[in-house]
């Protein structure tokens, strides 16, 4: 079997925390832990593009990710490669045979409301409607909790030192294939789409979870991975429902022990009443 295609990728991950004095209203002294947060400028064949602001913990699949996600770069086969360099604060993107209509492409762009000011493209927003989610996918009441679950045991930067994002991307049984933190969200999923990228791992038996708002920028990066389910234990904005239901993708939110909102995607999910019955009585 032949190998899959991979870039030459620097293995550049970055300390994620950083530790500072805090007084408290006591007067007194501590050592805390609180997120790294840095600049990594994207160069695309020596041109630049954007900076992203990260913790750096997977830069060279957030960089991917980005590309992806923007439309930009339309298969991985055409990165050559990707090198980070944090004593530039840059990362350097060699592509096969560059991106045609750069300055057209990324002279409009919109700032959403991602932490941090996220921004996508504008012509994103006319490709909403070319996007066909798998319209058999069905997710079971159970594996939602199984996910929840999972999320609240995961170890994270969040539970040492607070002010970060989280996603993580799950098989259609509930199994967690990756968690990435950042200070924004929009990073955090554009991380997983390189890695997804990188594996060659297709979207539509996955389910997408983020620590953060369901807004039009998350549903529209989720629609372009291929992934129907969007799971958050946050709550959703009035675009980003809209997006879920021109694409068919389900959306549930405030995802915390036993409960949800399921606000999109109906048809999708398995009810399985009783697991709240069982629930009830172990009670």
């Amino acid at each position: 079997m032949k190998p899959r295609y991979r870039p030459l990728l620097s293995n550049a991950r970055a300390t994620l925390t950083h530790e500072v004095l805090a007084i408290d209203e006591r007067g007194r002294s501590s050592t805390i832990s609180i997120p790294a947060e840095r600049p990594l400028t994207v160069y695309v064949d020596k041109r630049e593009l954007v900076t992203l602001m990260t913790l750096g913990g997977a830069p060279e699949a957030l960089t991917l990710g980005y590309l992806r996600n923007q439309r930009l770069v339309r298969s991985i086969d055409e990165v050559v490669s990707v090198q980070v360099d944090w004593s530039v604060d840059a990362v350097a993107v060699v592509t096969r045979n560059g991106i045609a209509d750069v300055e057209e492409r990324t002279a409009k762009k919109v700032v959403t409301t991602g932490c941090g000011q996220g921004s996508v493209f504008g012509g994103l927003m006319d490709e909403v409607d070319q996007i066909a989610l798998p319209r058999n996918a069905r997710l079971p009441q159970s594996v939602v909790y199984r996910i929840v679950e999972t999320i609240r045991t995961q170890q994270s930067v969040y539970k040492q030192a607070g002010s970060v994002h989280g996603c993580a991307l799950f098989s259609g049984s509930g199994e967690l294939l990756y968690f990435i933190e950042d200070v924004g969200r929009h990073n955090a999923v554009d991380a997983i789409a390189g890695l997804m990228w990188l594996e060659g791992l297709a979207g539509e038996d996955k389910v997408f979870y983020t620590t953060g708002r369901l807004t039009s920028e998350m549903v529209i990066k989720g629609a372009q991975m291929g992934i129907p389910f969007l799971l958050s234990r946050s709550g959703t904005t009035q675009m980003g429902h809209m997006v879920a239901q021109k694409v068919g993708m389900s959306l549930l939110a405030r995802c915390t022990g036993k409960h949800f909102l399921l606000l999109a995607g109906h048809e999708r999910l398995v009810f399985e009443p009783d697991l709240l019955e069982a629930a009830a009585r172990l009670a």
